[in-house]
């Protein structure tokens, strides 16, 4: 059984990746399903509302932090190569690295920005309204799996 710093990084990075899975999908689940289902013009406020008011020191803190700490496990991982637990320690941090943090990056970040440049009032808006909620959606899902699986693989390398 792992144990001292290491342990504390891998448990902090496990409780990060399980935060970040809520979030996605509460966010899966319920808030973009109620921002698609009002009228386009509401929904579409309410998300540009919501992607101003994410980026606070708590949603940040958790989101890159977790980010952040995963990164130092992985490094640390390979100094301990090939300990009890350190195959699960990797695949947790490249499940949230890319799985997670880099969808976020690449994908979803990318289509908040080109919502932010539409008018919510304009006729024109609702027809990209309509494909940022499918696409970023379905983005979302990718990036909450990719988090509770990282949370999952981080948990048994506490385990090893």
């Amino acid at each position: 059984m792992i144990d001292g710093p290491y342990f504390v990084l891998v448990l902090v990075a496990a409780l990060g990746c399980g935060l970040t899975a809520g979030v996605f999908f509460a966010f899966s689940t319920s808030v973009m399903r109620t921002f698609g289902a009002l009228p386009p013009a509401q929904g579409m406020a309410a998300m540009q509302q919501l992607n101003v008011l994410i980026i606070n020191p708590w949603f940040l803190g958790v989101f890159v932090g977790t980010a952040g700490v995963c990164a130092v496990v992985a490094v640390v991982t390979f100094v301990l190569w090939p300990d009890p637990g350190t195959l699960a320690a990797l695949l947790g941090c490249a499940l949230f690295l890319v799985g997670s943090f880099g969808v976020t990056v690449a994908a979803n970040i990318p289509r908040n920005e080109a919502l932010a440049k539409l008018d919510p009032e304009a006729p024109e808006s609702v027809e990209p309204w309509r494909t940022f909620v499918r696409e970023w959606t379905a983005w979302n899902h990718v990036r909450g799996g990719a988090a509770l699986a990282a949370c999952a693989s981080l948990v048994l390398t506490l385990a090893a």
